[in-house]
């Protein structure tokens, strides 16, 4: 029987994966290697941030990071807004550069998806200690280029819920008018939000906002491309 004396505070986790079979795998492993012993599974973002929403009550968040309605970090940084636990994140892409992105952007840890099962027990092990776990012969670099990067992502972690969300309408093209009537709220509140999100990104116009939203997607850190999940 494995020792999960360190790891007792974490009873209970969300595996948000698009993946019913990887899901299904992860939860017995994690349960297996750990005191989890009550698992919650979501097929997007949405639904993770609805059951979360909902009052579910939940000790650490498992990411993917190829969800069918996220793009790049923004999972995760909208995912460390409406969570006070550790989310770690799971995914095929294992490279220097996006273990170094999801770190900086607030992930308690990163595991390789086809990592064997002691390195999942170490992973949580670490993380229920509160210590950031980054998988052997991996490790965090810091190039200008992710300088730049990692401080836009610290940015973008100090919006709001509300205020990422109305971000990503903005970059969706949307004007205020009509981000006031998808969420329901008044024209005014839109305009004090967005006001926030450019005070909070430092940039003076919507264009500035929207590029710093754009320029947080993998697809600018995997520059050669890469593998997906």
């Amino acid at each position: 029987m494995p020792d999960h004396s360190s790891d007792t505070l974490l009873q209970s986790a969300l595996i948000i994966d698009d993946h019913p079979l990887f899901c299904d795998a992860l939860s017995m492993t994690l349960q297996a290697v750990s005191s989890i012993n009550t698992m919650h599974t979501a097929s997007c973002l949405l639904e993770g941030l609805d059951l979360l929403a909902g009052g579910a009550d939940i000790d650490l968040v498992v990411l993917d990071l190829n969800l069918p309605d996220v793009n790049g970090l923004d999972g995760l940084l909208r995912l460390r807004n409406a969570v006070s636990c550790p989310v770690v994140v799971v995914s095929s892409m294992a490279d220097n550069r996006v273990i170094s992105s999801v770190i900086h952007a607030g992930a308690a840890g990163f595991i390789p998806k086809h990592s064997q099962r002691d390195v999942f027990q170490q992973a949580i092990h670490t993380i229920a200690k509160g210590q950031m776990f980054i998988p052997a012969g991996y490790m965090l670099i810091e190039t200008q280029h992710q300088s730049d990067g990692d401080d836009a992502l610290h940015r973008l972690a100090s919006l709001t819920a509300q205020q990422a969300r109305i971000l990503e309408l903005i970059c969706e093209g949307k004007l205020n008018k009509q981000i006031a009537f998808d969420l329901g709220i008044a024209e005014t509140t839109v305009k004090a939000h967005v006001t926030a999100i450019m005070r909070k990104l430092g940039v003076q116009s919507r264009t500035q906002a929207v590029l710093i939203a754009k320029n947080s997607s993998f697809a600018n850190i995997l520059q050669d491309g890469g593998p997906t999940g």
